[in-house]
């Protein structure tokens, strides 16, 4: 029978009692599994470390399993392209959309019992950190920064999501751009003269709880989609912000997207903080990112064969 190693983030938008042990209920009819709640690093590290041969399998948002991946990397199993599943039981669960993962907790358990594994890419940059969503800077970045305190707020009746909108809303209204020189692939894309609403390195096609910041990204391409938005006037930022909802700032005469494999970004005045996966770092001048195909495997839901003909 299958070996599992179930990881609940305390700390994740929705990772109750209740609802893990709904999907708990469902792993244990397939599989043997421990549960292990954490509550910090340290914590997962040494339940990660204690794998042995199970698959490691994490509930909680894009944070948890980007905690996941770079505690695999610092052990050394990355090497391995480890298998992983994912319980999207956080507040955004931005990248489980973009693999097609079941929002139900219960049909995620199912997935991990009776799914496909796909290869996926990471995006490491200059620190060694491993992003497995988005890292964005600029408006994103100030969006996630002040929808921290939001997030709290809703998150007592439900409603976390809603913090991301409210902090899209008042950066949007405080920004007006960053001096920035972006570097893709050892080309310049802009040397920081024009104003930058927003530079997306995006592995997945959501952030902010469903923004379609890259809404044609694949991330098992192995490569960077890269997007760098110029709307720095009041209005454009405006109506950037609306169309990034739904995927439609792609079409904007001043929105560059470009597949790459390597990206660099130097502030040409002050500093800048990068939003990676969700948590904040910095304030940086430089940063740079670098993409490494199929860096580990995770479990998605079976394609049905077409069977009308």
């Amino acid at each position: 029978m299958t070996e599992l190693l179930l990881i609940s983030n305390a700390a994740a938008g929705s990772a109750d009692d209740a609802t893990v042990a709904g999907a708990l209920a469902v792993l244990r009819t397939g599989a043997h599994v421990e549960h292990v709640r954490t509550h910090g690093p340290e914590q997962l590290g040494a339940a990660v470390a204690n794998r042995r041969e199970r698959t490691v399998v994490v509930a909680g948002g894009d944070g948890s399993l980007h905690a996941l991946i770079q505690v695999l990397d610092e052990l050394g199993g990355l090497a391995d392209q480890p298998t992983v599943g994912l319980l999207p039981l956080g507040t955004g669960n931005d990248f489980s959309r973009t693999l097609g993962l079941p929002s139900d907790v219960r049909d995620a358990a199912t997935t991990v019992l009776a799914g496909n594994t796909t290869p996926v890419d990471v995006i490491r940059d200059d620190t060694g950190e491993a992003v497995i969503n988005v890292a964005h800077i600029g408006v994103g970045a100030e969006a996630g920064e002040r929808a921290r305190p939001w997030k709290a707020r809703f998150g007592r009746v439900g409603l976390g999501v809603l913090g991301y909108a409210v902090g899209a809303v008042e950066a949007l209204v405080a920004t007006d751009g960053y001096r920035l020189a972006v570097t893709a692939d050892g080309r310049p894309v802009t040397t920081g003269r024009r104003r930058v609403l927003q530079v997306a390195v995006a592995n997945g096609r959501t952030i902010g709880g469903g923004a379609e910041i890259a809404p044609d990204a694949d991330p098992g391409d192995g490569l960077i989609d890269l997007s760098v938005s110029f709307a720095a006037a009041p209005l454009a930022r405006l109506a950037y912000g609306l169309a990034m909802r739904t995927g439609r700032h792609t079409d904007r005469d001043d929105v560059v997207r470009l597949r790459v494999r390597e990206v660099t970004v130097v502030a040409r005045r002050g500093t800048f903080t990068v939003n990676s996966d969700g948590e904040l770092s910095g304030p940086v001048r430089r940063r740079s990112w670098r993409i490494e195909p199929g860096a580990y495997r995770i479990l998605v839901p079976s394609i049905e064969p077409d069977r009308t003909e």
